[in-house]
């Protein structure tokens, strides 16, 4: 930088930090401070070089997140939701984005590869995990080609718009009726994995397998938990896949049928977050003073006999009914309410469990919506947070789908829905950029 003077003013000669934000070659200084020495300007070139330092900084670590982009995280954050669809009355899928993101959802699961779906949350920025139906196990088992058949179809061609974060590759296989299925698992998961990383995309992909509580011989207390003995044979080596692959262990979790299978002996309090006096675990000597926490211990406890101590433990599903049949004990609006605003309210602490303090606790709530087309007792078509019309089922600090929610909020999610993640970095980098050449000027 040149420190020059002339009749009427004195000029920094070309300044710039990068081409597309350069500064001027005439920055004049008005005549009122040609008196002030070139040791000033020395100064303020001092000062500007510190930002343009700075600036180089912060350009190189935009240009690091840029460069991943595209690899995610299956989980962001500690709280998801499951957007199931077996229902002939819910909103489209378009109105389903809009409503993720006025609640700052950024995790959902949907149990298909719906191309409708995956179509309509291109450039939410939203991670979903799609599901491989087990009704597909059988085949994907046979071979790689059938798996990347399968992701060529249904997974490929959404990335990177639609930020597909995981397979999880069946359902609650192990523990389950169809010991066909339990046999075929883990060939299914390693075909599928093999796909993706011949396609070069296992850091974007995560592939999983969630499990319901039936995997477990037992779960109370925590430390007594492990798997079952007919399990284990083939829950192990699939753990060590997962193990080697970095994927965590997927849980179905819910306090809400632990109660309603013994509502004698499980106190309400305790499985809703409400206060309690708790269990405590003798071998651990740990207390705890709700049941989501114990089931996840008891996940632990079990992954650390099976030999995976260091495995993360993800809550796949969680939730509580708002309405049940008569012997279905604890089923009410306001169970519902308080389960689900108190699960809330535990992970936005971003806190770990009491077995494993270092793992703060994630989850996937079930579910968004009343499924009016499940099969099975009243329950299970009364797990929504919201009612097919996209109104609230019950206040736990979401918005529904609703005009009194504001026409200029839904501009802002039409906003950047339309230009994703890497537009809101792109205006957050130019308002920094603004924002630090206002300080230069200021100096």
């Amino acid at each position: 930088m040149a420190c020059l003077k002339n009749k009427n003013c004195i000029v920094i000669q070309r300044v710039y930090l990068f081409d597309p934000f350069e500064l001027q070659k005439g920055w004049a200084i008005p005549t009122s401070f040609q008196q002030m020495e070139c040791t000033f300007l020395d100064h303020l070139s001092t000062r500007i070089m510190g930002f343009y330092s700075f600036f180089l900084w912060l350009l190189l670590l935009f240009s690091v997140i840029s460069s991943n982009v595209f690899t995610v995280y299956a989980f962001k954050g500690t709280y998801g939701v499951n957007y199931g669809r077996i229902a002939d009355n819910l909103p489209s899928p378009s109105s389903v984005v809009t409503l993720l993101k006025a609640a700052k959802i950024k995790n959902t699961r949907i149990y298909d590869a719906d191309h409708e779906v995956l179509k309509a949350f291109k450039g939410s920025g939203i991670g979903i995990i799609v599901g491989l139906g087990n009704q597909y196990l059988k085949e994907i088992a046979v071979g790689e080609d059938r798996a990347m058949n399968w992701i060529k179809e249904n997974v490929q061609p959404f990335l990177p718009g639609t930020n597909i974060a995981g397979i999880a590759v069946g359902n609650e296989i192990l523990g389950g009726d169809d010991h066909e299925l339990w046999e075929v698992l883990l060939p299914a998961v390693k075909n599928v994995y093999d796909a993706l990383r011949r396609l070069g995309l296992t850091k974007v992909v995560e592939v999983s397998s969630p499990h319901s509580e039936a995997v477990f011989t037992n779960s109370f207390p925590p430390s007594a938990c492990v798997f079952r003995e007919d399990v284990s044979i083939y829950m192990k080596p699939l753990l060590q896949f997962f193990s080697q692959t970095g994927s965590p262990f997927y849980i179905n979790a819910y306090p809400f049928l632990a109660y309603k299978s013994d509502p004698e002996h499980i106190d309400i309090n305790y499985a809703l977050f409400k206060s309690n006096k708790g269990i405590l675990d003798a071998k651990t000597n740990l207390h705890y003073d709700n049941m989501f926490e114990a089931q996840v211990d008891a996940a632990y406890a079990a992954l650390e006999k099976a030999g995976f101590p260091k495995m993360e433990v993800i809550v796949s599903e969680t939730g509580w009914a708002s309405r049940g049949d008569d012997n279905e004990a604890g089923a009410s609006l306001e169970n519902a309410r308080t389960y689900n605003r108190n699960l809330r309210k535990r992970l936005a602490k971003k806190k770990g469990t009491p077995y494993r303090p270092k793992f703060v606790a994630k989850a996937y709530i079930f579910a968004l919506f009343n499924e009016n087309l499940k099969p099975g007792p009243t329950s299970e078509r009364n797990f929504g947070l919201f009612k097919p019309d996209g109104s609230i089922s019950y206040d736990i600090g979401f918005t529904g789908l609703k005009e009194s929610s504001g026409v200029s909020s839904f501009i802002h999610f039409k906003v950047i829905g339309a230009y994703g993640w890497l537009g809101s970095s792109c205006a957050l980098l130019l308002t920094t950029c603004i924002t630090l050449v206002l300080l230069i000027s200021a100096s």
